[in-house]
């Protein structure tokens, strides 16, 4: 992905006909699109290559299970069109292996869920989050999912990482989060999903949060 909006769509919705306007529609304001079951399910992973038509396409499978099943799931999730697929890292550092293997093969990349958004994800993962980041780095990802909903959070992966692992943060907006304050905490793109989708207008919704994430740049340098 490139860096221009530093905004990535959830495309959370089930009827492929809605999901292809939207996409068309906002393609100028997100520098990728972030597909999950909900989507896939419904339509297949056909649906993959004809977003890719319009922009960068993350499969969030939040793959999560023994080395040989992850590897299958992540070749048929690159053979499908992804650009990246985001895995689970509390599986362990072999399951994460195969993930990033197979991603090497097909010039792809894996993001690694550290912590999820919503209020349960700090039950269980928080306290494994760090240790999962430096996994995530010395397995060799490519990036890294944090909360936007806790940019304290944020902060705190950033230090572990450094500039050597991007971060994708959800929850912004429909959960809580603010683009300017995930982008502001380290967050090289923010994730938005409902307050985009279910918009009246998901072109104007998704170019005023693309303006707000500028504006933070902006004030940054």
């Amino acid at each position: 992905m490139e860096k221009k909006t530093r905004m990535i769509l959830a495309l959370d919705v089930t009827d492929r006909k809605e999901a292809l306007k939207i996409a068309e529609e906002v393609s100028g304001f997100v520098d990728a699109i972030k597909v999950g079951y909900p989507l896939i399910l419904a339509t297949g992973l056909g649906i993959i290559r004809e977003l890719a038509e319009f922009t960068p396409v993350i499969a969030d499978f939040k793959v999560a299970d023994i080395p040989n099943t992850n590897r299958l799931i992540c070749e048929q999730v690159f053979e499908a069109g992804a650009d990246a697929v985001i895995a689970q890292g509390f599986t362990g550092r072999d399951s994460l292996d195969a993930c990033i293997e197979v991603a090497s093969k097909y010039g792809k990349d894996v993001f690694v869920v550290s912590e999820m958004s919503h209020p349960g994800g700090a039950d269980f993962m928080q306290p494994v989050a760090e240790s999962i980041a430096k996994m995530a780095l010395e397995a060799g990802a490519f990036g890294l999912v944090a909360p936007a909903t806790r940019p304290e959070r944020v902060k705190e992966i950033r230090k572990i990482i450094g500039d050597k692992l991007t971060i994708i943060s959800p929850g912004v907006g429909a959960q809580g989060g603010k683009a300017s304050d995930v982008i502001a905490a380290g967050a090289d793109w923010v994730i938005v999903g409902r307050s985009i989708y279910k918009a009246e207008s998901p072109e104007e919704a998704a170019r005023e949060i693309a303006e707000e994430i500028q504006a933070e740049l902006r004030g940054k340098c």
